[in-house]
C-alpha cells in the first residue's frame, strides 16, 4: 500500500497504559510512516499547536509526501494535562502540593488564558502511592484542593477537572477541608467542567467504594465502611443545599470527588474525550485530512462504549456522511486485509485486539494487532518492544 499521494495523516492516539504515554504511541507510528516514503522526502511531522487549524495546509503537488499531525490523546485521567497543554496555548504551574497520604510533593497543573487544567492524579493520584502503602480509608483528596486554590489565587475563575487515577475514596471531603471557608467563595464565582468517562453514582453497589475502592486496597469491611461514609456525607450535604447529587452519573467517580464537584460547585461533566477533542477542535482538523489513526493499548467490545478510538471513528464517520471530507481512520488493532474501497479506509490501532469482526462491522476499515502472536504481554508491555512492534507494524501496511 502507498501512501505516496496521502497529503495530511492525523495521528491521534490513547496512550498503552503501563507501557507507553499518548504522545509515544504517536511517535512511534509517525516512524513507521515515514518509512512510506522512504525513497522521497520524509513527511513533515507536527505537534498540535495551539493554532493549529489555522497553520495547517494541504500540499498541492501530487507527489509530495505527507504532513503527519500528532494530537496527545486522554480520556480525563493521566496525562490529560498533558494532552490539554499540548494542543492548547497555556502555561505549565508547578507547586509544592500534598499526595493522599499528606507527603509534600511538587504537582502540577495549567493555565489556558483564564482557565485551569487541573490532572487530580497529580496530587491524589495512585501512581503516587506505594502499593503496600494503599488504604483508601486513610487517603485524603486534600491536594486537589490545594491546587484548585493555587489557581483561584492566581485570578483562575474556570476550571476544567480530569477525574482518574485517584487513590482516594473520600468523596473530595478532603478537597473542601483545604479549602476551608473559600469554597463558598469559589462555589460563587467559579465554574467547573469535569472530564470523565465513569458514569457511576456515589452510592451503593453500583458506587464509588464497591467498584473502585478494592483497586485502591480496600477490603470488604473498608468497602462497605466507606459505602456508608459516602451516603452519610450526601445525606449531610443534601440537607444544606436542598438538594441531592449523588445519584447523577458521574458522582462516584474518583473516589467520590465528581459529587463533590456536582454537589458543592454545580459542575458539568463530560466525557473526558469528547471535551479534549472539542477544546483542540478535532472537527476543524480533520475536514480536509486523507488518513486519522487512532489507538489504545488494548481494543475489544468496551471500545465501542464510549473509548477514545471509538469517539474518533464518530467524529470521522459524521464528517463522511455530510460529504465535507475525505477522511480515513486508522487505529491499528489488528492483522486483517481491509477491503479496497474508494473511500477513505478506516484503521484500528491497538496492542492486542479481540472481537476484531466487531470492530470492522462498527466501521473501521482495518483493525491491526500491535503485538505478534505469540509474544508473552510481560515482554510486549516493555517499552522498547511496543515502540518497536508499533514501527514494524505501520512500515508495513
Amino acid at each position: 500500500m502507498t501512501m505516496v499521494k496521502k497529503k495530511k495523516i492525523i495521528i491521534a492516539c490513547d496512550s498503552y497504559k503501563g507501557c507507553l504515554s499518548s504522545r509515544e504511541v504517536n511517535e512511534a507510528i509517525a516512524s513507521g510512516v515515514k518509512e512510506w516514503n522512504a525513497d522521497d522526502a520524509s513527511p513533515e511531522i507536527k505537534k498540535l499547536s495551539p493554532d493549529a487549524a489555522s497553520e495547517i495546509k494541504i500540499l498541492d503537488s501530487e507527489d509530495a509526501s505527507p504532513e503527519i499531525i500528532t494530537l496527545e490523546m486522554s480520556d480525563g485521567g493521566e496525562g490529560m494535562l498533558n494532552a490539554f497543554l499540548s494542543g492548547m496555548k497555556g502555561e505549565r504551574v508547578r507547586i509544592h502540593a500534598h499526595d493522599a497520604l499528606m507527603r509534600w510533593i511538587e504537582a502540577e497543573y495549567g493555565i489556558v488564558d483564564d482557565t485551569a487544567i487541573i490532572e487530580i492524579a497529580q496530587t491524589a493520584g495512585l501512581a503516587l502511592i506505594e502499593p503496600e502503602q494503599r488504604n483508601p480509608m486513610k487517603a485524603t483528596s486534600w491536594g486537589v484542593g490545594e491546587m484548585i486554590m493555587n489557581a483561584y489565587r492566581r485570578g483562575v475563575r474556570h476550571f476544567i477537572v480530569g477525574l482518574g487515577g485517584s487513590a482516594t475514596s473520600d468523596c473530595g471531603i478532603g478537597m473542601l477541608k483545604a479549602m476551608g471557608d473559600d469554597w463558598k467563595k469559589i462555589r460563587q464565582k467559579c465554574s467547573f467542567v469535569l472530564a470523565s468517562d465513569v458514569t457511576n453514582p456515589l452510592c451503593g453497589e453500583n458506587g464509588a467504594a464497591y467498584v473502585f475502592a478494592p483497586q485502591k486496597g480496600a477490603d470488604a469491611k473498608m468497602v462497605q465502611m466507606l459505602d456508608d461514609r459516602a451516603r452519610k456525607f450526601a445525606e449531610v450535604s443534601s440537607r444544606h443545599f436542598g438538594y441531592d447529587r449523588s445519584e447523577v452519573p458521574g458522582a462516584g467517580a474518583a473516589g467520590g470527588l465528581g459529587y463533590a464537584f456536582l454537589q458543592y460547585f454545580n459542575a458539568e461533566a463530560r466525557p473526558g474525550a469528547e471535551l479534549l477533542l472539542d477544546e483542540i477542535g478535532f472537527d476543524a482538523l480533520i475536514q480536509d485530512a486523507d488518513l486519522v489513526i487512532t489507538g489504545e493499548g488494548h481494543s475489544d467490545r468496551q471500545t465501542l462504549m464510549g473509548k477514545l478510538p471509538q469517539r474518533i471513528l464518530e467524529h470521522v464517520l459524521k464528517c463522511k456522511e455530510s460529504d465535507k471530507s475525505h477522511v480515513a481512520c486508522s487505529q491499528l488493532a489488528g492483522d486483517c486485509k481491509s477491503p479496497e474501497s474508494s473511500f477513505p479506509l478506516v484503521w484500528l490501532v491497538s496492542g492486542g485486539v479481540s472481537d476484531r469482526q466487531t470492530m470492522l462491522d462498527a466501521g473501521f476499515d482495518r483493525v491491526i494487532q500491535v503485538t505478534p502472536e505469540g509474544m508473552p504481554l510481560d515482554e510486549a508491555m516493555k517499552p522498547d518492544v511496543a515502540r518497536n512492534n508499533i514501527i514494524k507494524v505501520i512500515k508495513n501496511k
